[in-house]
């Protein structure tokens, strides 16, 4: 049974940081590209980043480029995701999603297996 646990969300002021960790179990995790996504009440599930299976290449929305950092360590079946510089607009609940196309896809629909998510919320 495959399941993604997120964790690290939390409450944090503008211009705080926080640090998303999601674990992997029941898939050869360094076998899938791993994506984070988040939604915001009422709003659709929008991509966050992505990382290729193997590590180092990576893809973000442009609305946290330069922000957001996601890693993974294959040895641990984790995947980060490192968030400096937030913004209130980040609240959201963030949810960690693998996907074991060829592909390289932002689409929420074309993943494979999801967590349950974790709440993010920024003050200002």
């Amino acid at each position: 049974q495959v399941q993604l646990v997120e964790s690290g969300g939390g409450l944090v002021q503008a211009g705080g940081s926080l640090r998303l960790s999601c674990a992997a179990s029941g898939l050869p995790f360094a076998r899938f590209a791993m994506g984070w996504f988040r939604q915001a009440p009422g709003k659709e599930r929008e991509f966050v980043a992505r990382i290729r299976a193997s590590g180092g290449s990576t893809l973000y929305a442009d609305s946290v480029k330069g922000r957001f950092a996601i890693s993974r360590d294959n040895a641990k079946n984790t995947v980060y995701l490192q968030m400096n510089s937030l913004k209130p607009e980040d609240t959201a609940v963030y949810y960690c999603a693998a996907d074991g196309g060829l592909g390289v896809t932002t689409t929420a629909t074309e993943y494979d297996y999801w967590g349950q998510g974790t709440q993010v919320t920024v003050s200002s």
